[in-house]
């Protein structure tokens, strides 16, 4: 898992964001996060492979000013990213050698689409869309998903691993072992919540899940509710790590609802947190979750069960990479 531990440990050399009347060139290292800050338009995503992909969505946002088509496109980049070992086909595969991918996306006013366990599609976001805007669902699964990507006319990718995950995957079975580590084995997940100029809101999910995970498993990431939850009456909020804990506490509405009964963004995380922690005690040690937040004004909150979760923050003066709070 070297190459993962390398990954985390990179800083961002640079990155710049696409405003009217030129480029302004985005902070490089991480900073502390600062609660009681207002942006509006906000775009918000989970980790430091956010960066590139806020870097997309606010390209998207400022030429054609539909909040979808940002977070659609943003998170498309990491879909594709090879470097990135659990989102999109090049992820690492569950116990039987297979990627199967999830994926959410949510406006504010209720509509979502999702897909879970999906095998052989470039950008299941793309394909969660399209079940939101063409079909009466909220969510298809498995060869039904695969079906109708087919019958959209998304292409059938090839299941041959990437050459990351394949040389992780062969390690692995020598033991065949399952045990998730911390900020290296559940936390690529890319989440996106994005607060346009109008007020209104839009998110999205998109992870290959677990490394090694039994065949048909499915986290939170395409689960609405849990994973993601947007009202553009309050707020937005998306979830990363170990989606099985996210999944008990349906933790992203958890977070929109606390927001709704009068909590900051940041508060209602860190309540999310806490709630996550009682139910998990046992094993605490062994599980990360974190969770980023936006209301309907433009602040913002994130706060993760242990320390190393960091998220992209991208608004009109600049993108940057913010280092979240953690309970331990």
């Amino acid at each position: 898992m070297s190459n993962r531990r390398s990954f985390l440990k990179k800083t961002l050399v640079s990155t710049s964001l696409l405003l009217p009347g030129g480029i302004i060139q985005a902070c490089a290292n991480p900073v502390q996060e600062s609660t009681g800050e207002k942006f509006k338009p906000l775009i918000l995503s989970t980790w430091n492979h956010g960066m590139p992909a806020n870097d997309r969505a606010w390209e998207v946002l400022m030429k054609s000013g539909n909040l979808v088509d940002a977070v659609e496109e943003g998170v498309k980049v990491t879909e594709l990213d090879m470097d990135n070992l659990s989102v999109g086909l090049q992820g690492l595969p569950d116990r039987e050698g297979i990627p199967t991918l999830d994926a959410s996306i949510m406006k504010g006013d209720g509509s979502c689409g999702s897909v879970a366990f999906v095998r052989q599609v470039k950008h299941p976001i793309s394909l969660a869309r399209m079940v939101m805007e063409e079909t009466p669902h909220v969510m298809l699964a498995g060869e039904g998903a695969r079906q109708f990507a087919i019958a959209k006319g998304f292409p059938m990718e090839s299941e041959t691993l990437s050459p990351k995950a394949e040389e992780m995957y062969q390690e692995w079975k020598k033991e065949s072992k399952y045990k998730p580590i911390i900020n290296i084995e559940n936390h690529d997940t890319i989440g996106m919540v994005a607060l346009g100029p109008d007020g209104k809101l839009a998110g999205s999910c998109t992870t290959s899940g677990l490394a090694f995970k039994m065949h048909g498993r499915v986290g939170d990431s395409p689960i609405i509710g849990a994973g993601l939850y947007v009202d553009d009456e309050v707020g937005a909020a998306t979830a990363t790590g170990l989606g099985e804990t996210i999944i008990r506490i349906c933790g992203s509405f958890l977070i929109v609802e606390l927001m709704r009964q009068g909590r900051t963004p940041q508060e209602a995380c860190e309540e999310a947190v806490r709630r996550l922690i009682a139910k998990n005690s046992a094993n605490i040690k062994d599980i990360q979750a974190g969770f980023l937040a936006v209301n309907k004004d433009g602040e913002y909150g994130a706060y993760a069960v242990h320390p190393g979760f960091n998220f992209a923050r991208h608004h009109s003066g600049g993108g940057t990479l913010v280092d979240s709070k953690s309970k331990f």
